[in-house]
């Protein structure tokens, strides 16, 4: 049975986020923006929102959302700031993600609970200077010493909460000869000897997320810290880029939506040669299309996410979301940006502000390009493509 209606709880969720992000964080996002301000003061009441812990048992004092509920929450995120939806989006599904899906026991009783109430953030660290998508050129080794004890070292980039992050959980080369099956997942804490954030990234849009370079200089875990099985980081990374996906694709349809809201009410407001721009059939060719577009996105982007609910295999619907929202979205805010016209293109208005932000989408968790590559691999390993749920 196909079912597209919200149950009652989820429209209660979103109703609650939206109220919350009108009221706590509308009225400070643009001096955020201006200031590359990270609201830590919000930090707090995003926890006490249970929005630090979605994915988190409630044994652990998460708030157990479904992969639904946590697209619901990012979408209305990002329709008010980026930033906080890529911060919450990125808290959940890398660290704490990592953690709730390889985490041994004593793991999770340590760093669950205070990633869930927002006593630490949690910062996860794959990307480095001189490997992005090719994660087998990752250069930061993991050496085991003679006590069972690991030394790190390394260099990793573009890392969200890599400055104000209280944890963090770095892939390391355990077997350089296995290339991409011969790396492993670390968790190192701040203010860990040889470990730090090295320099902060300035960045085109999404000016109140913290992003930044980290340096391991012969850091030293305990076996204890390492996350998961030797040489399996990457084979579990795999996993948690295909829930970051539906995240990812949930903040650009956010973005996208939140800028066509605002040029709407724009249209309906600005008047030229008599009448409102709403009223010019253009503007209303403009606005139908990237609204259709969005919604599009939105139905892509649940089926991938009530896919992961049911215990399904959702990659490629996640890659087809995340990819169709990214391109959505853009399209959506350039248009929202036009429709403004000359002032789109000042800072007096959200929309260009939405348009830096959402560009993001387009490189984050595996850029266009590469979920192209994901989608056709897939649907050309199949022996028959018109598969229920795929085509």
């Amino acid at each position: 049975m196909i079912d597209f209606e919200l149950s009652e709880d989820q429209k209660a969720l979103q109703k609650t986020v939206r109220e919350f992000a009108q009221a706590e964080i509308a009225p400070h996002s643009r001096r955020w923006d201006n200031e590359s301000h990270f609201p830590m003061e919000l930090v707090p009441k995003l926890g006490a929102l249970g929005l630090l812990g979605m994915t988190t048992a409630e044994e652990y004092g998460g708030s157990a959302m479904s992969m639904l509920d946590v697209a619901l929450v990012i979408e209305e995120l990002a329709a008010v700031d980026g930033s906080v939806a890529i911060t919450v989006a990125s808290h959940n599904g890398l660290c704490s993600g990592h953690i709730n899906l390889f985490g041994n026991e004593d793991q999770k009783q340590r760093y669950l609970p205070e990633l869930a109430s927002g006593r630490k953030l949690g910062a996860w660290g794959l990307t480095e200077p001189s490997s992005g998508s090719d994660a087998a050129g990752a250069k930061t080794r993991a050496t085991r010493l003679s006590d069972g004890s690991w030394s790190l070292s390394g260099q990793k980039t573009f890392i969200t909460q890599g400055s104000v992050g209280g944890v963090a959980v770095i892939l390391a080369v355990t077997s350089p000869e296995k290339k991409q099956r011969g790396i492993t997942a670390f968790l190192v804490d701040y203010g860990t000897p040889g470990f730090s954030a090295s320099r902060r990234i300035e960045k085109m849009g999404l000016h109140a997320s913290d992003t930044a370079e980290l340096t391991l200089d012969d850091v030293r875990v305990p076996d204890s810290q390492r996350l998961g099985e030797v040489d399996h980081g990457f084979i579990d990374t795999l996993r948690i880029l295909d829930k970051g996906r539906i995240t990812i694709g949930a903040m650009a349809l956010g973005l996208g939506a939140g800028a066509m809201q605002a040029a709407i009410r724009y249209a309906k407001d600005r008047r030229q040669f008599g009448k409102s721009l709403a009223e010019f059939q253009a503007i209303q060719n403009m606005i139908a299309q990237a609204v259709m577009e969005l919604d599009a996105s939105r139905l892509l982007l649940w089926r991938a996410a009530w896919m992961h609910d049911q215990g399904m295999r959702f990659g490629l619907q996640a890659s087809m979301g995340k990819l169709y929202a990214a391109q959505a979205a853009m399209r959506a805010c350039s248009t929202a940006v036009q429709i403004h016209g000359g002032y789109g293109y000042t800072r007096e208005f959200p929309v260009e502000k939405a348009m830096r932000d959402a560009k993001l989408c387009e490189i984050g968790e595996g850029t266009n390009e590469i979920q192209r590559l994901v989608i056709s691999r897939e649907l050309l390993s199949k022996g028959d493509l018109f598969v229920p749920g795929v085509l």
